[in-house]
């Protein structure tokens, strides 16, 4: 290269430099222009109206989402059912009224009369006395289904947490993912401004040109996808929140890390104790029990009492009666009934043996649902380890990551290094943000997963 072209090359190396020094500063952190647009867009989400954290998403789901209304409607029922329940112990008051006509000629007084119409009313009080448990059964039946519609509650309740927390977490590595694909694009815009300046002065062939054109490209559809994503979790939110699906809300926090340090057995215990599906399971024998001791109820005889009174006269009134003497025309019984039903061609036995097997089915599906929760936990208690020890290995993977892009970068520009080079840095760097990112929501979606399968309701996911 001769002098000449030497001295009409420098200016254009100058200002190439100029181009790529701001992509990346020293130590591989976005400079302090590039490091400006999120505290921007920090400043501009204080700003809104409508932000929820983590805690305040879950707890707003919790008083809005319809399955929550339905959950809490059908354990109102439950409580209306014990009332009735209770209602049977106490007597039953029955009015009955008709008129009866007699075709036949009645005598009063030794006087034939005509054809006669008697009204009469009638009061009837009935007390069961002994229905073979059969009442009480169907009372305490009614508790444990109370019991077991709250613990329907808070089982819902954690479903609907994990929901929140799961998509609450996608949210915020959907915005750590823009913030990644953000600064790819960057970094490879002001590569391909380099490159394009070396062709310019014939220092570097096409092709170097059209592989920073294509990244650019591939980086550039790359952070689409990343802001569909953003707002596709945003609408998500919203719909598990009860909110509009295009609501100005933002969603603010971020992944980190927190040490879990409780063990399998201390897991397990909390579990145990605490799950509702257990809780449902165990109140799901209980009342197969109560169904047996209903169906068996007909093996014993029925006892109750009665108190009747009945007033009877020529009018709708029976108020008076020409023809019925005043104990005829009012008075009252009081008296005890007894029957039993002692043969049913085995009806009745068949019946309670059934109930028997329904027993120890549910006792067999409480097993297998301790056996499902002991799994659970032990699976979710993995899935947060392996998640926190990539985390450790993503982020050195970032630091080395972005330290070999600012190397090869300035091997690039001091004419050393390839744009091949460059460019395959500046992919691991995306690549690197990536895993790490991912390692955080998984370690926290796993974290919150655990809390789950322990049966406890943690909205602001901390570590107790």
């Amino acid at each position: 290269m001769t002098r000449k072209k030497v001295f009409r090359t420098l200016p254009v190396l100058a200002l190439a430099l100029c181009l790529a020094g701001p992509a990346f500063a020293q130590d591989g952190a976005p400079t302090a222009a590039m490091a400006a647009q999120p505290a921007t867009a920090q400043g501009t989400i204080q700003a809104l109206p409508n932000t929820f954290g983590l805690k305040q998403a879950v707890e707003h789901g919790l008083a809005n989402n319809p399955t929550m209304v339905s959950a809490r409607a059908q354990l109102l029922g439950s409580e209306y059912d014990v009332n009735s329940a209770m209602a049977d112990f106490l007597p039953k008051a029955t009015a009955s009224y008709g008129v009866l006509n007699y075709d036949q000629q009645q005598k009063s007084g030794g006087v034939t009369t005509s054809d006669q119409t008697v009204w009469s009313a009638q009061l009837n009080l009935h007390q069961p006395v002994f229905t073979g448990f059969q009442l009480l059964s169907t009372f305490q039946k009614a508790k444990l289904a109370k019991e077991q519609n709250e613990a329907k509650l808070t089982q819902t309740e954690l479903a609907l947490i994990s929901a929140i927390q799961t998509n609450y977490l996608s949210h915020l590595k959907a915005k750590m993912d823009v913030k990644s694909a953000q600064d790819s694009v960057e970094r490879l815009k002001s590569q391909l401004k380099v490159t394009q300046a070396f062709y310019d002065v014939g220092l570097k062939p096409k092709l170097d040109v059209l592989q920073a054109e294509v990244d650019e490209a591939n980086a550039e559809q790359d952070l689409l996808k990343a802001k569909n994503s953003l707002d596709t979790t945003r609408a998500k939110l919203n719909s598990l929140l009860n909110l509009p699906l295009e609501a100005p809300v933002e969603y603010v926090g971020e992944l980190s890390y927190m040490p879990f340090s409780m063990g399998l057995n201390d897991c397990l215990n909390r579990a145990y104790k605490a799950r509702p599906d257990i809780l449902i399971g165990v109140k799901s024998v209980g009342i197969a029990e109560k169904d047996q001791t209903i169906a068996g109820s007909s093996f014993y005889p029925q006892v109750s009492a009665d108190y009747n009174y009945y007033k009877k006269g020529d009018s709708p009134s029976v108020n008076e009666s020409k023809y019925l003497s005043n104990s005829a025309r009012e008075y009252w019984t009081v008296g005890a009934n007894a029957s039993w039903t002692f043969f049913q061609w085995g009806s009745t036995y068949n019946k309670y043996k059934s109930g028997g097997e329904n027993v120890n089915k549910m006792r067999a599906d409480l097993e297998n649902t301790k056996l499902g929760a002991g799994f659970e936990v032990k699976q979710y208690l993995l899935n947060q380890r392996e998640a926190a020890d990539r985390i450790g290995v993503a982020r050195k993977s970032v630091e080395a990551s972005r330290e070999s892009y600012r190397m090869a970068l300035a091997r690039y520009q001091a004419q050393v290094g390839t744009n091949t080079d460059v460019l395959d840095a500046q992919s691991k760097v995306s690549t690197s943000e990536a895993s790490l990112s991912q390692a955080l929501s998984d370690y926290q979606t796993a974290l919150s997963n655990l809390y789950v399968a322990m049966g406890e309701k943690n909205p602001p996911l901390e570590i107790r």
